[in-house]
């Protein structure tokens, strides 16, 4: 028969995946010597069981939780049920991947209206044991039998100095809401607690949390069931959480807080606001030095950042948790450096560490120091970073202005794990109460999000949908600033600036840099982005797209006359007042980019999409010819290579701008790398007649050496490759009309319809046009590269599509064998740590994700 029970003191095969990361913590710090409060772990097996089974325990279960909970009555010397002395406990989850405040927990299970008196007398503490028993209530209530949790705190807002009122209060709430009154029985308490923290794996707000975060459905969660400690018995008691490293600045040091005569879920829930973790010193000094000694084991020990909660009760220290810290980018990369300079870890532990996407965080703007504004209020620096938005009260506004496109700034209370959804769609939050620990803070930083927390000068009202901010009234659209770095709060939008790479950043990408094999290239198309890519490490650009400079709106006019042309004649007029500007655009790139390669893509959309709209149009002239350009499906329509052979003097414009902007630069001093792409082939023939048309402009213009390659964006293109190579010097993945192609995605139409149904539904995994899909699309580039590097075995291989920047899809670029990933320029520093790591994994150094 299956095992599904193991206490904190035995061995068990399996880890983290079994056990949770709770789970393991606990087993782990027991065995280390930690003071740890006793108890089991119930394994994600059993949770996966009791999901596939459709709600039942599986067999064998029971016995086993009875098993262990005598073995933990020895332990104690107290009964679990007696009523004079009752062992109680707390049925908390834990997941195998941290998923901080998505799922349950319930202490004090074991009490009833006997055992409370029994714990009053035993402790001396009626005040105690009634707010013990409360607590109980209401979480079971809330937890297993879903009471409405503001029923319950309702009542104990107004009543909370009569705790035996409240009491009774609460078993009528509960006895009203599920019709039966509320359990005495010690074991039924603990088995439903088990079932719905089981359940809990599958609330809304844990499955949204799993969704952003990419966290498998399937994983399950661990149930520890642990001896109760109380950090609520009095002054000699407290709670608090510790980490051993700043979780927003890296900086090292004991960081935390505290607070005396509480359980720890005050702290999470921000009931109150706790104090600095170093009042504990004078406070409790025995427990203090305790827990300063007992981190820097456990730091030593784990070789990282750690996490810690922990409870005093009547002067003695124990543990209730210890896990690798969620922390902002600035602090993943400081902790990092620091910990490679302490030689904790190898430069390669180091880069293997940092979570690509998490560095995201500091290539967002900031706000510029320049700026003029007034600060209305200030709050914690949960978490940093800077974000202007419109107000919005509850997570569903937030999730549907979010997804219209709207900036919003979510303003609540404090934050619930219920709001996690709105807290993905907003820009930054804002918070009334809780501190740098609480459900805002820490759900914030792990998501990069700003986050002011603790703004006391704020007052909500979530019903009337207004707030107050130091005296100003605000209303739900109002616009305001937070600066999560600072803590600022101001009223109005402010100028926010570019991010700056700094020193730590500057130094785990050298190292990432002596890691990596796959090159880093940048999409861009001005002079400024090309500046801006290689200053972030870019070592060329892999897709420059001169329709983009065709939108400017000196051009645009000349653009259209060109499309209005009744003649090739009138077409080629319009197409030479058109090419200086061309050159004059790559002149800039190939400055900003000299001695890296430029691939340059020629005209790719269809021509229409320079027109306006026909109901726009300002003659039937143009109306017209919008008429007869118009296509049912455009994309598959006259774009790309078709266009460049039905109009060909276009592409020979284009390629005499490159070239002659080469030649210029060149004799300035410069060195231009140039590569000039043909998008949407799918023929050999298409291909060979375009780079007959591109070698004779070139040749009349001058001597330059260039290669001349294509977009590899259909699926014929990646099957029939090995034809295709033979006119081809290099190819570049154009991945996002590949998957669109491949799949038969219309990205306009998929993102915001059905595929978010695919996606919250479980049909699809990851959004295709963001991760790539390795095994469909990713198939069709592996036959690519096999048969046109057959063709030609050093065809130069790259990708454009915005893949190029995800982490998962540079991996994937990595094992295809490609020579270089392209990105938008503030992505390059991700694709440059994602191209280490993928070299890592080859070597068996797996990439771990600890700060996200």
């Amino acid at each position: 028969m299956a095992r599904y029970v193991y206490g904190f003191d035995e061995p068990a095969d399996g880890g983290r995946e079994l056990l949770g990361g709770k789970g393991i913590g606990l087993a782990e710090m027991t065995q280390l010597g930690v003071p740890v409060p006793a108890g089991f772990t119930i394994s994600t097996d059993a949770c996966r069981a009791y999901m596939a089974s459709g709600g039942k325990l599986p067999d064998g279960l029971e016995p086993e939780i009875d098993e262990h909970i005598a073995r933990l009555e020895e332990k104690a010397g107290k009964r679990f049920g007696d009523t004079d002395d009752p062992l109680l406990v707390s049925v908390r989850s834990g997941a195998a991947v941290s998923m901080p405040g998505m799922m349950d927990t319930i202490l004090n299970v074991g009490l009833n209206d006997a055992a409370v008196e029994g714990l009053a007398r035993r402790t001396g503490n009626e005040r105690f044991a009634q707010d013990s028993y409360r607590r109980l209530i209401q979480m079971y209530g809330e937890i297993v039998d879903h009471v409405d949790a503001h029923r319950f705190d309702d009542v104990f807002r107004h009543h909370e100095d009569d705790l035996p009122a409240v009491i009774d209060a609460f078993k009528a709430i509960y006895e009203e809401q599920t019709g039966r009154a509320f359990p005495q029985d010690a074991r039924e308490q603990l088995g439903r607690a088990v079932r719905a923290v089981f359940e809990s794996w599958d609330t809304p707000r844990a499955m949204a949390y799993r969704r952003f975060n990419h966290i498998p459905d399937d994983l399950g969660t661990a149930v520890n069931v642990v001896q109760m400690v109380f950090g609520n018995k009095g002054e000699q008691s407290g709670t608090g959480v510790a980490f051993t490293r700043d979780p927003s600045t890296g900086v090292s040091g004991l960081y935390g807080e505290f607070l005396a005569d509480a359980q720890g879920e005050d702290v999470v829930a921000g009931i109150r606001t706790p104090e600095p973790v170093d009042a504990m010193r004078e406070r409790l000094p025995g427990a203090f030095d305790e827990l300063v000694e007992t981190i820097r084991r456990l730091e030593g020990h784990y070789k990282d950042m750690q996490d810690i909660e922990f409870t005093v009760e009547d002067g003695k220290l124990y543990l209730l948790q210890t896990r690798s810290a969620k922390r902002t980018a600035a602090a993943a990369l400081k902790a990092a450096v620091d910990m490679v300079e302490e030689g904790l870890i190898t430069r390669e532990e180091a880069v293997a560490r940092i979570d690509p996407g998490q560095l995201d965080q500091l290539l967002h703007p900031r706000i510029d120091p320049n700026a003029s504004y007034d600060v209305a209020a200030k709050g914690l620096n949960a978490s940093p970073g800077a974000a202007s938005g419109g107000i919005v009260f509850d997570a569903d506004t937030a999730e549907e202005r979010g997804r219209n496109g709207d900036a919003v700034i979510l303003v609540r209370w404090e934050t619930t794990p219920d709001d996690i959804h709105g807290m993905i769609a907003a820009q930054g939050i804002l918070t009334a109460h809780g501190g740098m620990t609480s459900h805002a803070a820490v759900v914030a930083r792990g998501m990069g999000k700003p986050c002011v927390a603790g703004c006391e000068a704020l007052s909500v009202d979530v019903d009337a949908r207004t707030a107050s901010l130091n005296g100003t009234k605000l209303g739900e659209g109002d616009v305001i600033t937070i600066d999560g770095g600072t803590g600022e709060v101001i009223v109005g939008a402010v100028t926010l600036i570019p991010p700056e790479i700094n020193e730590d950043f500057e130094t785990v990408l050298g190292w990432a840099d002596d890691l990596r094999r796959l090159k880093v290239r940048a999409n861009a198309d001005t002079p400024e982005d090309a500046a801006k890519a290689r200053e972030f490490g870019a070592q060329g650009i892999g897709l420059c797209r001169t329709e983009h400079m065709f939108m400017a709106e000196d051009r645009l006019p000349v653009v259209r006359e060109m499309i209005m042309a009744s003649d090739e004649d009138e077409r080629r007029a319009a197409l030479d007042k058109l090419l200086p500007h061309q050159q004059s655009d790559f002149e800039g790139i190939f400055e900003a980019m000299s001695g890296l390669p430029v691939t340059i893509r020629l005209l790719d959309p269809p021509l229409h999409e320079f027109l306006p709209p026909l109901e726009e149009a300002r003659d039937e002239q143009m109306r017209s010819r919008i008429r007869a350009l118009h296509e049912a499906n455009p994309m598959l329509g006259t774009r790309g290579c078709r266009l460049g052979l039905q109009f060909p003097e276009i592409y020979e414009m284009q390629v005499r701008a490159i070239v002659r902007a080469a030649i210029a630069v060149r004799d300035r001093g410069g060195e231009p790398l140039v590569e000039i792409m043909h998008p949407l082939v799918a023929f050999r023939e298409e291909l060979r007649r375009l780079r007959e048309l591109t070698v004779a402009t070139a040749e009349d213009e001058g001597e330059l050496d260039y290669l001349a390659g294509t977009m590899i964006e259909l699926p014929r293109a990646c099957i029939r490759a090995d034809e295709i190579a033979e006119e081809a010097d290099f190819f570049s993945f154009g991945t996002n009309d590949l998957t669109q192609t491949a799949l038969g995605f219309s990205r306009d139409d998929a993102e915001g319809k059905f595929l978010t149904h695919y996606l919250h539904d479980g049909v699809l995994e990851r959004n295709p046009f963001e991760t790539l899909d390795q095994s469909g699309v990713g198939d069709l580039m592996a036959i690519a590269v096999e048969r046109g590097r057959r063709t030609k075995p050093d065809l130069k291989l790259g990708i454009c599509g915005e893949h190029g920047g995800e982490p998962a899809s540079v991996m994937f670029c990595h094992r295809l064998g490609l020579d270089y990933v392209s990105c938008s320029p503030y992505r390059v520093p991700l694709a440059r740590l994602a191209a280490a790591q993928a070299a890592l994994a080859e070597s068996g150094i797996e990439a771990v994700s600890v700060g996200g």
